[in-house]
């Protein structure tokens, strides 16, 4: 960690390579790899994971909203075709002037694309047919199919890049039979499009947990999200951490039962001779104000120590006592000890939201 930088999020280069062969392993080599960069690359740091994925070799981007893929392109994004996944329909002229590719879920947002084409003045522009097989989020669902073929049979103009859908539990045993229907169903309506549309759009249905579970439907492409971020949907041992989030301890004191308490609200109790240090890095940088009053542990020098007292907006303190710790000595927040997903299973939540909730004011390096 650099010294001027009291906190900031390493992604560790040698193991998101390590992830991304992992799910390349599982793929035929003509599979295609879409790489979820959504959500700021999942608190990862948008262009930052998006040039290492290029590097490594990712056919295609993610991203949730044009305004994100515009960004991409202007910091130097520009060979990896870029998808939008929740394209809003008054931002279709932008993403044509920036070369993104818009999810389609229903007929009256591919009316408005056309109308933007028409106004561009473009022509075999690609897009991306959304269908609604059971997540009921978004999509075309199977009644609304007949009016998707014909509108596509009327206008040969639109290109159908690719037509997916997106698998709604697909990391649990227990739900695999729905998840057969899912991919069944999208099997008997993706081929009607192929063949109104006269070519073969590329077919995508698999999502991270799919490819660990479920490969042999991996059809022209899969999209990887959390996986190449480090969670596996069948083994944690599968994957490595992404990233580490860390800081430096800025402030070390001894404190006796005589001097109170530790933080707001006197919750850090003082019971004996203590040594509490103090972090650069509290709720308004993504730790969740419920991992203090001990909950949680952070690792300093390898060993884990409790947080003490509550999470402040911009500090957190934590006891290390029986530790060598000084200032300036490196504390891991979230990495290899402890993981984004012990942190999620104090928090009772996912790994997803521990990433995300990374404060973009945290600087991302790559290490």
């Amino acid at each position: 960690m650099e010294k001027e930088h009291f906190a900031q999020m390493e992604i560790l280069k040698k193991n998101v390579a390590y992830n991304y062969k992992y799910f390349r392993s599982k793929l035929k080599k003509s599979t295609k790899l879409l790489i979820l960069v959504k959500a700021n690359s999942y608190g990862h740091g948008a262009y930052e994971f998006a040039k290492l994925m290029e590097d490594l070799g990712a056919d295609y981007f993610a991203v949730a909203h044009t305004v994100k893929g515009i960004e991409l392109r202007e910091k130097g994004i520009r060979k990896t075709p870029i998808m939008v996944l929740s394209s809003g329909v008054d931002s279709y002229s932008e993403m044509i002037k920036w070369g993104l590719e818009p999810g389609i879920p229903t007929l009256d947002a591919l009316k408005k694309f056309r109308a933007a084409m028409k106004e561009m003045e473009v022509a075999c522009y690609p897009v991306h047919i959304k269908l609604d097989t059971g997540m009921h989020r978004l999509g075309f669902m199977e009644k609304e199919i007949p009016a998707l073929l014909n509108y596509l049979k009327k206008h040969p103009e639109i290109r159908v890049q690719s037509i997916y859908s997106h698998l709604a539990a697909s990391d649990e045993k227990k739900w695999d039979k729905f998840t057969l229907s899912q991919i069944a169903l999208f099997d008997r309506i993706a081929p009607q499009i192929d063949a109104v549309v006269g070519y073969h759009p590329m077919h995508h249905i698999l999502n991270s947990a799919g490819i660990e579970r479920f490969s042999e439907h991996q059809k022209d492409m899969v999209r990887l999200g959390i996986g190449i971020y480090g969670i596996s949907a069948v083994n944690p041992k599968n994957l490595k951490p992404s990233a580490e989030l860390k800081c430096q301890i800025i402030q070390i004191k001894e404190l006796l039962p005589s001097d109170g308490t530790v933080g707001y609200g006197r919750h850090g109790k003082i019971e004996g001779p203590i040594r509490i240090a103090t972090l650069p890095i509290g709720y308004a940088d993504g730790i969740n104000r419920h991992l203090g009053r001990g909950k949680a542990k952070f690792c300093i020098n390898g060993k884990l120590v409790p947080t003490i007292g509550n999470i402040c907006m911009d500090m957190c303190m934590i006891d290390v006592s029986g530790t060598d710790a000084k200032v300036g000595d490196i504390v891991t927040i979230f990495g290899e000890k402890p993981t984004a997903s012990d942190i999620a299973k104090i928090l009772e939540t996912i790994p997803y939201e521990v990433f995300t909730s990374v404060h973009e004011r945290i600087r991302r390096v790559i290490k």
